[in-house]
């Protein structure tokens, strides 16, 4: 019996956004003409691998609302590759299989991060962490009256 990862690498949300990004690395990318390597290649290459990096990222916050707000900018990088692969085949860039294949693994990856997305919102991980409430409620309002009392002509 394999022992059980643990951390970012027992997120199976991560390993299969690594895995699709590893993938538009090794089998999209070099189909895209040189033309397209500056321009849509270097947005495919931020999208796919923008997905794994903010799940990263907010599972390093460790209080579920920051996970939870980057568990959606995933989520929109997600949907930014789908945008660029749709875009590649629609160019004659991508043979047709290639493309079917990403687009289940997107959509697997979607239901995934989604899933994830459930599980942090009940959970409410790190709820209770020192300064988890700090920053949310801000009153705007004391930042103008500050201004207000040193600016002499009001």
């Amino acid at each position: 019996m394999m022992a059980k990862k643990e951390g970012l690498e027992g997120l199976v949300a991560w390993r299969k956004s690594m895995d699709l990004a590893l993938r538009v690395y090794k089998e999209i990318l070099p189909l895209l003409p040189k033309e397209e390597n500056w321009a849509m290649g270097s947005q495919l290459r931020r999208a796919a691998a923008s997905i794994p990096a903010n799940i990263a990222e907010g599972n390093g916050r460790y209080y579920y609302q920051e996970g939870v707000v980057y568990c959606y900018i995933a989520r929109g990088s997600l949907e930014e590759t789908r945008t660029f692969l749709n875009l590649a085949l629609e160019l004659g860039y991508l043979p047709d299989e290639l493309h079917s294949s990403f687009s289940d693994d997107l959509l697997e990856l979607q239901r995934i991060i989604s899933g994830y997305l459930a599980y942090l919102k009940k959970s409410k991980r790190g709820e209770n962490e020192p300064g988890a409430n700090r920053g949310l409620r801000e009153n705007p309002l004391e930042y103008l009256i500050d201004r207000e009392l040193e600016d002499p002509t009001h």
